[in-house]
């Protein structure tokens, strides 16, 4: 009888999909620049009429399923003038294809970086998008407009300290966002100590913020994905980009070489040094502090299914006197060739490389000295993408990193060097999803991602009792696999259409990272340490569930959203009181590992188009942490907890020429541990904390302010130029950077000192395009 039952379940299943997909028809097609038949990547295709929408992928494909009928068909992307086309479904499967035209205007008129109602219609969750154009039209810190400042702006993001380019996701660490440029991992965004991110946002495309929903063919991170491309698009001609600013000046060209080849090269330099040297002063005459960044890539289409990408990029900041000099950088490189195999099945094969290091160098006579660290990661990927029909559009594939941790490397003066032992580690990626429509209301997404994390000799291991003081050690040879972990991390997600503008969702994702930073300072720093999970350090794991309202009003020029989310950690890691971190051979001992949770709502209201047009969002949070050999084992709250935070971004368009921007932020105080008390010992005074975290520092604000001019708006010549001055912190609240707590010499009594970074900071930068 129980076979018969499955016997009938079965046919009944296959009766139901076979009325399902009678009653639809596939319709296909490819998007390309109109010009130079290069394909584009993430355009959006949709149906006028009804909520049927879809992206293109990586080969530039798209497919959508609908009932028979008659439909206009639209296609827009970012930079390029929207193409409507009718279509007649009969019972054959149909083909349109899209040749966008470029609009060729230096600001362009779009707002978003995806089609409006992608936010009600996409299954992902906690999923923002922000194009090049949408960041260019943001007030900028000394003329440099940032890309890492403008996600900083999104709901549940959190800045970690003024004018740091580190950003907490929901409560968690800076180390728990994965960065990703063109597939290859950036393991510090910052220049000039954070006040500039590495990415130059001329060369960009745009960038993705997956806010603990991460797509199963990513992952090693607990809280988010920032996924940040460079442009796809093959130019028709020679043409260039570029600014001149009062920091610093930047530069991009891109041109094509014949018809199936183009090649993009980027660059930007600052020139305080170059200020230095014009001084009085002596010692700031040596003194020497700039950054620079360079981007490049080939695009070669060997035919219209094989195209290879090649991308560079390579970064360096560095600070010098006459005592010394300490410089830090990142590289980066890639090669990946995407194949298309039929309409319906695509790949993308790639080797991608990643290098972070810094230099610490004493010139002073009798004790000079260098220290270096580095990390860098070898990767090869391999995607698989199948659409085959609204029930069945698979994803898979396969990867393998190699980690090398070289944490210190110092030699000094009259000194044995000294070598902190690097350690190697080997991580498997096995994934598969699938996302399935199976009618115009209702769509789920499901995948499963399995990681094996091992690490690699040579390398000495050593063990701690309960007091976690080192009673023994075991040395591994090189090459020897000594430690294996191994994990599932299963994510799912369902959307439910209420109506053509408005969605329910719900979502999980259960995450896993085997790789973080040594850092008990919520400010980051370039001097961060990465180690990795091992014999004494277990990965860290977050069970992220989350669901959501999304409503578009008034032809989607309007759109609001509210998500609630709750993330349960297991493993996290903090360090034991004054813990030594730097240059310590036994890290592990001073880590302490426990549980953790975070949760809040984030509400985020946009207005698309019209002359005034932005966002509003606001996130109420907390993230809290239990761990037993911290606080006395009482929960505390995480270094990043916000209770309150709010972002404000406006632009209104004065005329075709005349352009005004603004943005306000407020965010409550990071959690922070006070001297709450004293003690005497022989007439000198010493410090009683608080518990972990139990004040915080005064609430942040600030307002930013942006004017653009654009001259040569409505005229027909190729150059076309604007100026942009901005006014950074406009009513000078002065938000605290750094606390110190002292003691008074005389009467010992206790006091604060507050540093800031900014008061008013005015720019004026020129930006120019032909």
């Amino acid at each position: 009888m129980i076979r018969i039952n499955k016997l009938f379940v079965t046919f009944l299943l296959m009766v139901m999909y076979q009325l399902i997909m009678s009653q639809t028809v596939h319709i296909r097609g490819r998007v390309t620049d109109n010009a130079t038949g290069e394909r584009l990547v993430e355009a959006a295709v949709f149906v006028k009429g009804t909520n049927i929408n879809a992206l293109t992928d990586t080969a530039g494909m798209y497919s959508l399923s609908l009932q028979k009928g008659n439909y206009t068909v639209s296609c827009s992307y970012i930079g390029y003038y929207q193409r409507d086309t009718k279509v007649r479904i009969d019972n054959s499967e149909v083909v349109v294809d899209f040749a966008l035209t470029p609009n060729t205007q230096l600001s362009e008129v779009v707002v978003t970086s995806q089609s409006r109602d992608e936010r009600v219609n996409n299954l992902q969750m906690g999923l923002e998008k922000l194009s090049a154009s949408e960041i260019k039209r943001m007030p900028a810190l000394l003329g440099e407009v940032d890309v890492i400042k403008a996600v900083q702006l999104l709901p549940g993001v959190q800045t970690v300290a003024e004018g740091s380019s580190g950003f907490s996701v929901r409560g968690g660490s800076p180390d728990q966002n994965l960065i990703l440029l063109d597939n290859a991992t950036v393991y510090n965004a910052s220049h000039l100590l954070g006040f500039f991110s590495v990415f130059n946002n001329d060369v960009l495309r745009g960038l993705s913020l997956y806010k603990g929903d991460i797509p199963v063919k990513q992952g090693g991170r607990l809280s988010s994905l920032l996924d940040i491309r460079t442009k796809t698009e093959m130019p028709e001609r020679l043409s260039a980009t570029g600014g001149i600013g009062l920091i610093s000046s930047r530069l991009m060209v891109e041109a094509p070489i014949g018809k199936r080849t183009s090649v993009m090269v980027g660059g930007r330099r600052s020139y305080a040094d170059l200020f230095l040297k014009m001084s009085n002063n002596e010692t700031l005459k040596e003194t020497s502090v700039y950054f620079y960044d360079t981007n490049a890539k080939i695009t070669h289409r060997f035919s219209d299914s094989d195209r290879l990408e090649i991308n560079g990029y390579y970064g360096k900041d560095h600070f010098g006197a006459n005592l010394g000099l300490f410089d830090y950088g990142n590289a980066t490189a890639s090669a990946a060739w995407s194949h298309i195999f039929s309409e319906k099945m695509f790949s993308n094969v790639g080797i991608y490389l990643s290098d972070y290091n810094y230099i610490i160098e004493s010139k002073l006579e009798g004790a000079k000295a260098k220290w270096q660290s580095s990390i860098n990661d070898i990767t090869l990927r391999i995607d698989f993408t199948h659409p085959i029909s609204a029930l069945w559009n698979p994803e898979y594939g396969f990867s393998t990193t190699l980690h090398r941790f070289k944490p210190g490397f110092v030699t000094m003066q009259g000194f044995d060097d000294w070598v902190l032992p690097g350690n190697k580690s080997l991580e498997y990626n096995l994934y598969a999803s699938n996302e399935q429509q199976f009618s115009e209301r209702f769509s789920v997404k499901y995948g499963v991602r399995w990681s094996l994390f091992q690490n690699v000799g040579k390398a000495t291991v050593f063990h701690y009792n309960e007091d976690y003081q080192s009673v023994d050690s075991t040395v591994y040879p090189s090459g020897k696999v000594y430690n294996s972990y191994s994990a599932f991390e299963p994510r799912a997600g369902v959307t439910f259409k209420l109506t053509a503008s408005s969605s329910v969702k719900a979502n999980y994702a259960h995450n896993v990272q085997f790789i973080q930073i040594a850092n008990n300072s919520s400010a980051g720093s370039p001097l961060d340490v990465w180690f990795s999970a091992s014999p004494n350090v277990k990965p860290q794991e977050a069970d992220l569930y989350s669901v959501g309202y999304f409503r578009n009003l008034k032809n989607d020029e309007y759109e609001l959203s509210l998500e609630l989310y709750y993330k349960d950690l297991k493993n996290v890691i903090d360090f034991a009181e004054h813990s030594e971190l730097m240059l310590n051979n036994k890290l592990d001992g001073q880590i302490r590992t426990g549980r953790g949770r975070a949760y809040g709502a984030e509400l985020m209201a946009r207005k698309n188009s019209g002359r005034l047009n932005g966002f509003v969002n606001y996130t109420l949070s907390r993230s809290e942490r239990t761990i037993p050999e911290i606080n006395n084992g009482k929960t505390y709250l995480a270094p990043f907890d916000k209770t309150h935070s709010l972002n404000i971004v406006a632009n209104y368009e004065l005329s075709r020429k005349c352009s005004l921007s603004a943005i306000w932020i407020y965010a409550t105080g990071n959690p922070t541990t006070y001297p709450s008390g004293r003690f005497a010992v022989t007439g000198e005074y010493f410090p009683i904390y608080s518990g972990r975290n139990e004040y915080r520092r005064p609430d942040y604000h600030r307002l930013d302010l942006s004017f653009t001019f654009s001259p040569d708006v409505n005229k027909t010549r190729r150059w076309k130029s604007e100026w942009n001055i901005s006014l950074f912190n406009a009513y000078n609240k002065n938000n605290p950077w750094i606390i110190s707590y002292l003691q008074d010499s005389d009467t010992g009594r206790p006091y604060a000192e507050m540093m800031y970074l900014f008061g008013i900071v005015p720019s004026i930068t020129y930006n120019f395009k032909f």
